[in-house]
């Protein structure tokens, strides 16, 4: 069954050009602005910076005589109950969190972010049994305080990234600054694997293991020295200059044409079925 749809006469074609070209210089000039690319900045370095070697980790929570030995079904139970803390994150961010200013909040989530990966240090040393404190009891806290803290940091990212929209292109440069932060992201987890690789971690030798760790806690900490980019105002203060704010002529009178990319008229259109 196809539908056979009529052409659409006098499309305006020059206007969804000039409305692209001008989306376009428009998030160029925001881009430049010390104000923005500042920020976008210590975003993807904050998250670059944070490498992800869970890989090798997993392996090593699943190796029966490095590790704890841990059933993939219960790497599954611990991650859903290590999901409280990121409900408990968001939690204390909406009630107590969330007047602070931005260089406040994240300096200390980023160094909270560099202590709470040491839990995972002291795991693979093994120093939990000598406290006494057994292997699936110390992974869930573990897994709790790294997911409360995750979400303390990654909320005032979010904020921040909103805070550097300007008007009449919203969503599309809110789109932009959240691939700077997946770019960021997939930087960690090449880091991260790189790391892993150098150190000779394996699906069965982890005797390097720790010294990953280590290192990805000091590259965590990193991050702090280039925090003079982020804004000092509270989160509900404007970052963009004032010119920023209004939103521009050319684009408000182009959002006046009517352009449609389609045309769906149930009433007018024939169908014709072949």
């Amino acid at each position: 069954m196809f539908i056979k749809e009529l052409s659409t006469p006098g499309f305006a074609f020059t206007e969804v050009h000039k409305r692209f070209l001008q989306a376009g210089q428009t998030m160029w000039s925001t881009l430049k602005c010390p104000q923005v690319w500042r920020p976008c900045l210590y975003i993807y370095v904050s998250l670059s910076f944070s490498l992800d070697i869970q890989e090798g980790m997993f392996f090593w929570y699943t190796h029966p005589k490095a590790g704890p030995s841990f059933s993939q079904e219960a790497i599954g139970y611990i991650l859903s109950i290590g999901s409280v803390g990121s409900l408990l994150g968001v939690l204390l961010y909406q009630n107590l969190l969330k007047d602070f200013s931005f260089w406040g909040l994240l300096f200390w989530a980023q160094l909270l972010t560099s202590c709470a990966g040491m839990l995972d240090l002291v795991l693979v040393l093994r120093l939990n049994i000598k406290l006494g404190m057994p292997d699936y009891f110390f992974v869930v806290i573990d897994k709790c305080v790294a997911e409360m803290i995750g979400q303390i940091k990654w909320l005032p990212l979010l904020v921040l990234s909103s805070k550097l929209c300007p008007r009449g292109i919203e969503g599309t440069f809110f789109a932009v600054v959240m691939a700077i932060e997946n770019v960021g992201m997939f930087s960690a987890s090449w880091g991260g694997g790189l790391l892993l690789h150098g150190l000779r971690v394996t699906r069965s030798e982890f005797s390097h293991l720790w010294e990953a760790i280590l290192i990805r806690n000091i590259m965590r900490v990193l991050p702090l020295a280039l925090l003079f980019l982020v804004p000092r105002s509270n989160q509900d203060s404007t970052i963009l200059p004032p010119e920023m704010l209004v939103e521009n002529i050319d684009m408000k009178k182009m959002g006046e044409v009517d352009v449609e990319l389609s045309l769906v008229n149930n009433t007018n259109m024939p169908s014709e079925g072949l």
